[in-house]
């Protein structure tokens, strides 16, 4: 077992910087070679610190140290301790300058953190610990200074300079290099610093402001993407006037940019002013990018853009805190999209990322709170509770407090903590003091971790025309919590008569204008419920909305599931009860693989196809079968080959059955018109494409001719990707090939399209056997050094292609350990988060559990493992 263990954070270890930075003066001398950067300094003793310190300690990540100054005076080496990670200056006053000049190798660094090249562009991930990587730096969000940067480069290589805030000087040097400098007004922590130097194409546009400011939006691409800017632009300004709207938030530069990269480890980056996206999060077109990904782009710039209030001008303390700003955004740029489109389908989607991913992590060996109270490596903590999880934590106190009483809570922690960096509790202490209400239990969201079960009974009296409904929370052990406390939630409640017409739930016998939908706080481990005037035993509609992220165990039969899917006026209860029943079902055949398929899912899904429902983006989601991760994380011992066989079964019988209704479906939501983006446009293609992959399920040849001609006449990505996604999962093996190796043809030298091609060979069950993932990691186009073909080959093979993952001799476990230590020694960050779908391994029978074990002490083996991956193995691995 490895020996040198990093060192755990703790919380309760916090304690304030002992010294504070005023200002930053930077200058970077860009080279091919190398990058020579100098930093000034200005430092003061903190007067919040308890006691003295006599010696400045800045953090570093792989320096090469040229030179200290401090107050003008060069310091020997004896003068000060280059400890490596830190620089140690003892002695120094109260206030001072400080001056450091540093060599870096950015164009050897494929960490991707801190000052890197992509395709030949310089450009920054500071977020979390980064910046040290760049100069010596007190690397915590709670030391904020005002930055100014200058940046020197050749000019014909580098022509665009950029860095946060507003240009305020620019020129040309000796030797054809030029110079640009860079000041942003607002005090910042170092995370969000960012620098860009490149040959770019610049795409700009205006946006007025509430009080009637201009403002230059400007997009920076490699040239051949400069097509692909609208969107994120329209984007851009449907953010800012949202968040004017509902926020009262106005944007407070004169300019406001962001640039494209191809190599980069998350989505998008906030830095203030100077946003830095993934490639694929930002460009679009109708030909290259699916409906999915045009809406996801919208969201992304949404989020991004919102953090200038919820992460920027008021951030966080220590990292503890980061959901802080991501969970409070998640949910600001979840409200943004649900407004942009459809309410209910946002809500699904958002409920589907929780009930598959993670409520699994909460029942992993990496479960940890919104808040954590330790960490040995914070870049792990970019997760699901952190930024879903913290999102719903985020909805319930708006679902408490309601729409005004919530707006003004924000208006109020805007307005005290503007410039601060703050935590969780003064963000719940702001809604207290607006609202009144009492808050404290409800802070134990952020502090215990795991999903809470909610355990429905309830009972019917018809002399008396009570309903009685008893809720019992409760929350299963995770590492190092046990036996948590009862937890502040909202449950919200309809009920429905035999005609499905919403009751009047009245809480005592003479309340005579009772509402038809209660929201019920839980803070006790069981509550009972009394509604009063129920003329017959009602059908209860449950957790409305998914007002909490918690697990509802009732006894519905499927006769109440049916009843549900057609009569609730919820339409994401709509959807859940079709959930419910198709789960129920495919687990019955789980477990006795012969028996018959109740025909009342036929039933379900043929009234869903028949073109009599409003809401046609709803159709489109209730038409999907619960996905096999589903499936797997409501098993208590999942067989994955077992519930892949009886998914498959029901589609196929489902497919099957109601050929004709999928065919009038194809057909009906053909459109030839151009495209558009419209929630219906949306709806219509996804129908479409769902008839067309489930006829292809049991390899229709009308179907197969319908694709061929679908991918060939294709005038977007949308119908072309699902038209080739359906004939990949089809056993058509010639039409198969020969639209894959079409499609690369057509699109082999757009990165962003090339990924997608990847994907839906890495996730099919039919081309997407361990044999041909390694052969696409052969393919030229293929690059370990870039997250984006990391992610849509190995990711998408065994995060989605599951029965295959999970293949009995355990190949692909050793597959994705191999390729866990090789990213390792390239990129730590994306090697964590790709060993993620071994650590569950104690959910698994044996024969499947030992050698994913196996796989993991195969990586915790691996000389010189990296911080991120160490703690991931460790944590899965410890109490074995």
């Amino acid at each position: 077992m490895r020996t040198n263990q990093p060192r755990t954070v703790y919380l309760s270890e916090y304690r304030v910087p002992a010294f504070l930075v005023d200002h930053v003066d930077l200058r970077f001398e860009l080279f091919e070679e190398g990058a020579r950067v100098h930093s000034t300094l200005a430092v003061r003793r903190n007067p919040e610190f308890p006691g003295r310190a006599d010696a400045l300690e800045l953090d570093g990540d792989r320096l090469h140290l040229e030179a200290v100054r401090l107050d003008g005076e060069s310091l020997t080496a004896a003068a000060y301790d280059d400890q490596g990670d830190k620089l140690v200056v003892p002695g120094v006053p109260d206030r001072f300058a400080l001056d450091v000049v540093t060599w870096i190798e950015p164009q050897n660094n494929t960490r991707l953190e801190g000052l890197y090249k992509s395709s030949g562009m310089f450009c920054t991930q500071c977020e979390a610990e980064g910046f040290r990587s760049i100069t010596f730096f007190p690397d915590r969000p709670d030391v904020m200074a005002r930055f100014r940067t200058r940046i020197e480069a050749d000019k014909s290589a580098y022509p665009i300079l950029l860095s946060n805030g507003n240009d305020v000087d620019r020129g040309d040097l000796d030797n054809g290099r030029h110079y640009v400098t860079w000041e942003d007004p607002f005090p910042k922590p170092c995370y969000l610093f960012a620098l860009v130097a490149g040959d770019l194409v610049e795409k700009n546009d205006r946006f007025t402001t509430c009080s009637g400011r201009d403002i230059d939006l400007r997009i920076y691409v490699e040239p051949r993407n400069a097509s692909k800017c609208d969107h994120a632009l329209d984007s851009l300004k449907r953010s800012m006037r949202w968040d004017e709207e509902v926020y009262g938030r106005e944007y407070d530069l004169d300019i406001f940019m962001i640039v494209a990269v191809d190599d980069f480890n998350m989505g998008a980056m906030e830095n203030k002013g100077l946003n830095i996206f993934n490639s694929s999060c930002v460009l679009a077109s109708p030909d290259t990018a699916t409906d999915l990904a045009f809406q996801r782009i919208e969201a992304i710039v949404a989020h991004e853009y919102f953090h200038n209030w919820s992460g920027n001008r008021v951030t966080c303390r220590d990292w503890f805190q980061l959901s802080l700003k991501e969970g409070f955004t998640v949910f600001r740029d979840a409200e943004f999209s649900a407004d942009m489109g459809s309410a209910t389908v946002k809500r699904i989607e958002d409920a589907t990322l929780l009930r598959t991913s993670q409520f699994a992590e909460d029942a992993g060996p990496m479960a940890h709170p919104v808040r954590p109270a330790s960490y040995m490596e914070i870049s792990n903590f970019y997760t699901l509770t952190i930024y879903e999880k913290g999102a719903e934590v985020v909805r319930m106190i708006h679902t408490l407090l309601g729409p005004e009483l919530f707006r003004k809570g924000s208006d109020l922690y805007f307005d005290r903590h503007d410039g601060q960096a703050v935590t969780t509790d003064d963000f719940v202490t702001a809604m207290e003091d607006a609202s009144g209400r009492d808050l404290r239990q409800f802070r134990l969201w952020y502090e215990q971790a795991g999903t809470p079960v909610v355990t429905v009974r309830d009972e019917y009296e018809a002399s008396t025309q009570t309903y009685r409904l008893t809720l019992a929370q409760s929350i299963p052990d995770t590492p190092g919590q046990s036996g948590k406390q009862p937890q502040h939630l909202p449950f919200t409640l309809g009920l429905l008569d035999a005609l499905g017409e919403s009751l009047p739930l009245r809480l005592s016998a003479d309340e005579s204008d009772a509402p038809t939908e209660r929201v019920l706080e839980l803070t006790e481990s069981e509550h009972r419920f009394e509604f009063h005037g129920i003329a017959e035993r009602p059908v209860p509609s449950l957790l409305r909305g998914f007002s909490a992220p918690v697990r509802v165990v009732y006894p519905w039969t499927r006769d109440q599931l049916m009843f549900l899917i057609s009569g609730d006026s919820d339409g994401f209860n709509r959807w859940d009860a079709g959930q419910r029943l198709a789960v129920d079902i495919i687990q019955e055949l789980i477990e006795k693989p012969e028996a018959d398929i109740d025909s009342r899912l036929l039933t379900a899904y043929r009234n869903l196809l028949a073109d009599t429902e409003p809401d046609q983006a709803l159709v489109a989601k209730m038409l999907q079968l619960p996905s096999e991760a589903y499936l797997i994380e409501l098993s208590a011992q999942p067989d994955v080959q077992a519930i892949h066989r009886a998914r498959t079964r029901v589609l196929e019988y489902l497919a099957t059955a109601l050929r004709s209704e999928l065919l009038n479906c194809y057909r009906r939501n053909t459109d030839n018109g151009p495209y558009q983006l419209s929630p219906q446009a949306i709806a219509r293609r996804s129908l479409r494409n769902t008839a067309l992959a489930w006829l292809l399920h049991i390899n229709d040849h009308e179907a197969c001719e319908l694709a061929l001609a679908q991918y060939r006449e294709a005038s977007n990505m949308t119908d072309g990707l699902g038209a080739m996604k359906a004939l990949v999962n089809s056993e058509f093996a010639e039409e198969r090939e020969q639209v894959l190796v079409d499609f690369y043809q057509r699109w082999q030298q757009d990165p962003q399209v090339v990924e997608q091609w990847f994907s839906v060979q890495a996730a099919s069950v039919q081309a997407g056997s361990l044999e041909r993932v390694r052969a696409l990691m052969t393919h030229p186009a293929f690059d370990l050094r870039n997250p984006n073909k990391v992610r849509s080959v190995i990711g998408v093979y065994a995060g989605q292609n599951l029965s295959e993952f999970h293949r009995p001799d355990g190949a692909g476990y050793r597959f994705l350990a191999e390729q866990v230590c090789q990213l390792d020694d390239l990129n730590p960050q994306i090697a964590a988060r790709l060993v993620m779908p071994l650590t569950r391994w104690r959910k698994f029978a044996a024969s499947h559990g030992q050698a994913m074990k196996q796989a993991l002490e195969q990586v915790r083996e691996k000389t010189g493992l990296s911080r991120d991956v160490y703690e991931v193995v460790h944590k899965s691995l410890v109490g074995e």
